[in-house]
This record gives C-alpha cells, sequence and structure tokens, in this order.
C-alpha cells in the first residue's frame, strides 16, 4: 500500500441535522491515521451510521468537513479511496456474485478485463466461486456477507469501512472473517470498524473511539480505556460511558 503523510480520515466540525430537527452529528472531531485498525463502539442512534455516510458523501452534512487521504470526502479521488461493507446487505437482486462484482469495479473506472480479473481473485479468497452465477437473493446470509465484503474490496481502497461485518454470521464464519481482516491490515489497508460485539473490536482494533449524542466521548487503545475507567474489560468501559449516557471527561 502506498505511504500517506494525511491521515486516512479527517473530520472537523462534523454536523449533520436532519430536516426533522434531529442532531445526529454535533461538531464531530475525529482523525484515523493511516494504516490503522481503528473501531468505532457506540448504541443504535449514537451516529455511527451517520458518520459513515458523510464519510462516503452519501448524506449531505450541515456543516464541517470529512477528508479521505487529504482529500474532500465528495471528490471521485477521495470516493475512490473508500470500500464499504454495509450493515444491511444492498446487493441488487438481479446480479449474480460474479455480475455484482464486475459491475462495482466499472463503477469505480476499473476497465471490463481488470474488472473481471479482480472479480475471479475476490470469489477465490472469499470461497465464491462455487456461487458464481446465483443472484444474491438466493445467496444464504454468510455468502451474502462474504459477497458484501468481496465488493467493498474489489477496486482495492486504501480505507476500508466495516459496519458490523459479522452481524448474524456464525461463529466459524466470523474467525475466517477476522482472519482476513487481520491479513488486509497487516498489507497496509487502514480498517474502520463499528461492531456492537466489544470483544470483537478488542481483539482487532488497536485504538478505539466511543460515540455517542454525535459526538466523541473517549478514545484510547482497549488497554487504555480500561485503564482510564478502572474497568476489567470493554463492556464495563463502554456501560460507564457511552450506555449510561454520561460523558466522559478529557475526550481524546
Amino acid at each position: 500500500m502506498e505511504a500517506s503523510a494525511n491521515p486516512a480520515l479527517r473530520l472537523r466540525g462534523l454536523t449533520k441535522r436532519y430536516d426533522d430537527g434531529t442532531l445526529a452529528l454535533d461538531a464531530l472531531d475525529l482523525e484515523v491515521p493511516a494504516g490503522s485498525f481503528f473501531g468505532l463502539l457506540g448504541p443504535n442512534g449514537a451516529g455511527k451510521t451517520t458518520l459513515i455516510s458523510a464519510v462516503c458523501n452519501l448524506i449531505r452534512i450541515t456543516d464541517g468537513e470529512a477528508l479521505v487521504f487529504g482529500r474532500q470526502s465528495g471528490t471521485l479521488e477521495a470516493r475512490r479511496q473508500i470500500g464499504i461493507a454495509e450493515q444491511e446487505p444492498n446487493l441488487d437482486r438481479f446480479l449474480s456474485v460474479r455480475e455484482t462484482l464486475v459491475y462495482h469495479g466499472g463503477y469505480y473506472g476499473m476497465e471490463r478485463r481488470a474488472a473481471e480479473e479482480r472479480a475471479e481473485q475476490m470469489m477465490e479468497v472469499f470461497d465464491l466461486r462455487a456461487k458464481r452465477d446465483v443472484r444474491a437473493p438466493k445467496l444464504s446470509g454468510g455468502m451474502k456477507r462474504r459477497l458484501l465484503l468481496a465488493r467493498a474490496l474489489l477496486h482495492e481502497p486504501r480505507l476500508v469501512i466495516l459496519d458490523e461485518p459479522t452481524a448474524g454470521v456464525d461463529i466459524e464464519l466470523r474467525h475466517e472473517l477476522w482472519r482476513y481482516i487481520r491479513r488486509l491490515h497487516e498489507q497496509g489497508t487502514t480498517i474502520l470498524l463499528t461492531t456492537h460485539y466489544l470483544e470483537e473490536a478488542e481483539a482487532l482494533c488497536g485504538e478505539i473511539a466511543l460515540i455517542g449524542g454525535g459526538r466523541i466521548i473517549a478514545r484510547d487503545s482497549a488497554d487504555g480505556l480500561k485503564q482510564r475507567y478502572e474497568a476489567d474489560n470493554l463492556e464495563q468501559v463502554y456501560l460507564k460511558t457511552v450506555a449510561s449516557g454520561r460523558l466522559a471527561e478529557g475526550v481524546a
């Protein structure tokens, strides 16, 4: 992976207020270093999905800025640096596994031949070759998860956003996905992970930010958070901060 002097992600004063008055992001500041494995934890409604949507230019922010490797998130250059595996499968029901991957490559400007070759690689990596001609609605939940991750990685992004990537999968597939994600990170890819499985964040992430009420409440390594909040595990940290709604002192 290409080295970068810029952080993978820099958010400054990021604010999103929806038309109904809901304040989803409240002047949020966050920096994710290039090459890091970064966890973003928080309850439903904390602002995680809105943050990801803002970074991926899926929503219009109210105020602030989002930079991806130094480029405004709305630019084509920034979007090409990001791969996202969404929490809810959003696969085209009329496309087969292979067609889904090739189409995605074309969307990101890959030439047809290059997209086809990369699709073959991804089907091999994620054990999807036997399902290459199967349309999305006929895939099992586990296979859909594999396809979402394969699609996110097809154009070889430098920043991969994984939104609850192992939600609803069996333990065998979960550990298989963990192994692949770890290898991806070892190759230099920046990973931004959201998960409700706190043991998953503790096992994978070098640094973790806790989000609540549209703001970053605390940020540190898992060990650093446990020490700061005098907790035995990350679950206790979570309960003392975002789950209780109590804003912590000394936000990083």
